[in-house]
Parts: C-alpha cells; structure tokens; sequence
C-alpha cells in the first residue's frame, strides 16, 4: 500500500507519541511505501519518502496546528491508499489518538477553571463554555477534534491503550462502533546492562558511579510527577541520585524547582536525550508518578531494559492497566502522595529479592510486546479501512 503518515515532530526524542509514529514507520517501510509529512524531522531511514511541511509559526501553537491539517489535507487529498494521522486533523482513514481529548478535558473530565470547584455543576459548565468562546485556541482544537472523530465511512480510531479507548466511547459515543486499541510495542528487548555499562552510562552523563541512582522522564514535568519525586527524596538516603529528562525548554524550570528543594548536588536535570538507551542503563529505578498517560511508553522500554518501575493506578497511567502490583510493577494508588512513593522506592532498594524479581518480570512483559505485532495489527486496521471506503 502507499501510505501518507503525518506527525509534525517525527523524532525518537520529542516523546512517546513520536516514538510510537516512528517505530511504526520503520516496520511498515519493509513492505509498504511510506510518506512522512513532518515539521521536524531527525530520522533517517533510506526505505522512507520525507515529505518536508512548513512552519511559518512555532507559536501560536494551534495556528500552526490548523496550518499543518490544512496543508497535509491538500497534499494527501490523491493517490494515497491510506492516510494515517497521529495528529488533531480532520482528515485521515486512519487516527491514532495518543492523549485525552480537549472535550473530555473541559467538559467530560471534570475540569474546573480557575478554582470554581465549589460553585454548582451548572455554574462549572458555564464558566467553560465562556472559557472556551473567548479562546482562539481552544475553539480552534475542539473544532479539529470534533472533525476527527467524527463517524466517517473507512474512519478507524486507535488508541493506545484500553483507558484511552474507555475515555473515548464515552467522549464521542457515535464513534464507539470505529474504536480499536493497538498499545505500543517494542523493537528489541535490552535486557539488564553489566555493571561495567552502568558505570559507563553514569560516566557519560555525569552521574555518581555509586549509589543507586532513579531515572525521571517527562517532557511536562509537573504533570508526570516530578513534585512529588522531589518531595520523596527529601526523605531518601544521601546516595540516592535522581536524573530527571524533560522538555528542553522547561529545563530551567525545572532546575529551579530542584534547588528551591535544595537538591542540586543530587538531582541532574536533562533536556530530550537522543541516546535514551544510556538513561536506561544508568538507572536503578524508574519513577513514574504521572497525573495523566494515556500508556507511557517510557514504563515499557525501561522495562525492556530491566529497570524496576514504579508507576501511577490506571486511572492515572493506561499501562497501568495491564500490570500487576509487586509482580512486574509497583504501582501507586495515588501519585501525589510522596510518602507512598517513598515507601515505594525505599522497598525496591532495600529489598533485593524484590527488585531482582520486578527486572525479571518486566523483562518477560516487555518481551510479549513486539512491534512486529503492532505492524500487523495495523495492517489489518487499513485493509478494513480501504475495504469499507
């Protein structure tokens, strides 16, 4: 089939939702024709046709989002067998919904403006609408997605995960019938690193070569958790290292944030890490106490690398849901909580039978999660789409 893909950051380093358009590209490319429309691009892969999209704004951001539906609407309107779209477009056969609908958010999820939380439902609703009517913004992303989910003849929605798909249905009942769920997958299973390589990855990035070290990763780190992080490790012992990896324009911030817990000399804050593999290998411990994942890829390959993970319940974290607590996961009932996640991490490093045991298990898990399968799934996905259009 010849394939139209669009993601405007097609890159191993923006984050998990490009990581999994990425990863799908390369296994497609060995048997399809694939074109990727992108904005931003630093893969390289000679079986892959690049389609370069403009960018004329970076911000606003929701112009150049209606810039970029626009423009690949018309670019992919002939000659495509499938166009798949990890992007709010409102074209596309094929939607891979990788985060929470806006809809949900203002005015499913129970999101309140401001801090009218006591006020009635009715009032709520309200001061949304308003919030929303009096933003470009907004208007402009809940138009795209109410185009995008729409029902279509062909349309297939994916989500990744089954809490994402959970969300969805109740979002936009009419599009239930064209929902499937297809989770992330994985190339290669790494398996635990030597300790000569853990050495090495700390070396590298300017860790202790001591100690235990715990690995953070969160573009958007107040919403994955890195408050709370720090909060616990005030209450960890010394040797106890944190490497937090966040969006690259929010290193400061969060730098900040680590000194006013006075934790500078144990915490290294990083911007995206094109290598996350010397991460991975660096680590003892991956702490994810996210507020809101629709999966988190991230729990997946350190998994696959035999990092003991510690990772919010499902309603925070869609993973979550297919991970047993004490077996391949610690999992948090409520991430906010620093004591909870104190506990947590004090039991994965004091208790070694256990935290051998969750490397192990994770490894396993991660081993039944393979792209190749994801491919197929997919591929199955966009005959029933051509076949139905």
């Amino acid at each position: 089939m010849k394939i139209a893909v669009l993601s405007r950051n097609f890159s191993a380093s923006a984050g998990g939702a490009e990581r999994y358009a990425l990863a799908l590209v390369e296994g497609l490319a060995a048997r399809h024709e694939v074109h990727v429309f992108s904005q931003f691009r630093d893969h390289e892969d000679p079986r892959v046709n690049y389609r370069a999209v403009p960018r004329f704004l970076v911000r606003p951001r929701w112009i150049n989002q209606f810039f970029f539906a626009a423009y690949t609407w018309w670019a992919t309107r002939r000659g495509f067998d499938v166009v798949h779209s990890h992007e709010n477009t409102w074209h596309g056969s094929i939607q891979t919904v990788h985060v929470l609908p806006v809809w949900f958010n203002y005015f499913s999820g129970g999101r309140d403006p401001g801090r009218a939380a006591f006020l009635p439902k009715a009032v709520r609703t309200f001061l949304r609408w308003v919030q929303v009517c009096t933003s470009p913004r907004l208007l402009t992303y809940l138009g795209l997605e109410h185009l995008r989910f729409r029902p279509q003849s062909g349309r297939v929605l994916v989500c990744v995960s089954q809490t994402l798909r959970q969300v969805m249905a109740k979002t936009f009942p009419a599009g239930k019938g064209s929902l499937r769920v297809i989770a992330p997958g994985l190339s290669a299973v790494a398996g635990r690193c030597s300790p000569r390589e853990r050495t090495d990855a700390r070396t590298k990035l300017e860790l202790p070569t001591e100690g235990n070290c715990l690995l953070f990763v969160g573009k958007q780190f107040r919403k994955k958790g890195l408050p709370a992080v720090l909060e616990a490790m005030q209450d960890l012992a010394d040797n106890i290292c944190l490497l937090a990896i966040v969006a690259d324009e929010l290193v400061g911030e969060a730098l900040e944030l680590v000194h006013r817990h006075q934790l500078g000399a144990r915490v290294r804050v990083l911007g995206a890490l094109s290598m996350m593999e010397l991460a991975y290998r660096a680590a003892d411990c991956l702490v994810h106490p996210t507020l809101e994942d629709t999966y988190a890829m991230v729990v997946l390959e350190a998994m696959s690398h035999g990092v003991p993970v510690i990772v919010s319940a499902a309603e925070f974290c869609g993973i979550s849901a297919e991970l047993n607590d004490g077996e391949n996961a610690l999992i948090l009932n409520d991430p906010r909580s620093p004591s909870e996640l104190r506990l947590a991490i004090d039991r994965v490093f004091d208790d070694v039978v256990l935290g051998d045991s969750l490397s192990a298990r994770g490894i396993d898990f991660a081993r039944e999660r393979e792209w190749s399968e994801v491919v197929v799934s997919y591929e199955d996905v966009f005959r029933e789409s051509v076949a139905a259009r």
